[in-house]
């Protein structure tokens, strides 16, 4: 029987993905947009954590299986080394931009295909681990001091600094988030957003958008405490966010739950429209209407989204993202029709079946 699926996660799974391209078309916004760009902070504090978490959450069980690791590669890396690429011809044959270490420096959509496949290897040492969480701060506090041009390479600080959130959800377990339904959770949940929102209104003052990117503190231009402090900051208001999310997310089934299923093929593709309205001039389009703007961009994002995750749309972008799973199917029809014709041949050359029959002997039967 195949597995039944859990609409609470589908529902955060969808709604997350939905931000995450939200998000990114509001970075096309004009940088004067004040609300548009408070608003950018206070998702960015906690989506991206909630995401990870809930990754961690799904990852309890890989294991240095050869099956599991076959699907690590094709799951993950194989997307990367395509879709990487294909974002890199789309930005120089269509945007007309200059590449460097492609592959190596990863788009805006690609390095979570190479954090997660990071996070996952590291799952058999860090899930039996004890004070997993506490290692996992302390690598992500390390991270920030990690310097020189080779740590850009495959967004290694962005793996080490988001590990924490991935942890967290390696060490949940079903009956603590069975905690998080009821209306006294759901009322934290709401008082928590309203926390980290005023605290994303006033980032400015106490860090910078540059440290929801996980970015090395001489990039972000902080060094010593005061940098360990505000991604000490950071890091609890993305647990505090990831709460809150989770605390809301309806638990009911709908259209919109059935879309979870989609989450890899919406962020596979989504940088490719995003990248097509900044060529098209989104930015200077909107310059002089921030409302407008900010309305655009968001039902922009909220429509490649829903788009995307559409059941014909994802089944026909699904042979392009899983090309391996594509030719392992194909494969498996083929066996399965090579043995219906053998069976239907051997039939045919037994003959007809042999009628029994039965001679009366007078005895009742």
């Amino acid at each position: 029987m195949p597995a039944v699926r859990d609409p609470w996660l589908d529902n955060a799974k969808m709604g997350l993905i939905v931000l995450v391209v939200v998000g990114h078309t509001w970075a096309l916004l004009p940088t004067d947009d004040t609300v548009a760009w408070h608003l950018y902070d206070f998702v960015y504090l906690w989506h991206m954590p909630a995401f990870i978490f809930l990754s961690g959450y799904l990852s309890r069980g890989f294991a240095y299986h050869p099956a599991r690791m076959w699907k690590l590669v094709t799951d993950l890396l194989v997307p990367y080394v395509l879709f990487e690429g294909a974002l890199g011809l789309f930005r120089l044959h269509v945007g007309g931009e200059d590449l460097q270490d492609l592959w190596l420096d990863p788009h805006f959509p690609m390095w979570y295909l190479l954090a997660l496949a990071a996070w996952r290897l590291a799952t058999p040492l860090l899930r039996p681990l004890p004070g997993a969480v506490l290692v996992a701060v302390g690598i992500s506090l390390a991270g920030g001091f990690v310097q020189g041009a080779w740590t850009e390479y495959l967004d290694l600080p962005r793996i080490l600094g988001f590990l924490p959130f991935f942890v967290l959800g390696l060490k949940a377990t079903p009956e603590s988030l069975e905690w998080l339904r009821g209306r006294f959770p759901a009322l934290l949940g709401v008082v928590a957003f309203g926390i980290v929102a005023v605290l994303a209104v006033d980032l400015d003052r106490w860090a910078s958008t540059e440290y929801l990117y996980y970015r090395p503190f001489d990039v972000v231009g902080d060094d010593g405490g005061e940098a360990v402090l505000a991604r000490l900051g950071v890091l609890a208001l993305g647990l505090v966010g990831t709460f809150a999310w989770l605390t809301l997310v309806p638990r009911v089934s709908g259209w919109f739950t059935r879309m979870g299923a989609a989450t890899m093929i919406v962020y596979l593709f989504h940088g490719f429209a995003v990248k097509g309205l900044e060529y098209a001039g989104f930015r200077d389009a909107v310059a002089g209407s921030p409302a407008l703007g900010l309305a655009a961009a968001t039902g922009l994002g909220v429509a490649v989204a829903l788009l995307l995750a559409l059941p014909r749309v994802r089944g026909v972008l699904g042979h392009v993202a899983d090309p391996f799973g594509l030719a392992h199917r194909r494969v498996g029809e083929a066996v399965d029709l090579a043995v219906v014709v053998q069976e239907h041949e051997a039939a045919q050359d037994a003959g007809p079946e042999p009628v029994e029959r039965h001679e009366e002997t007078g005895a009742s039967r």
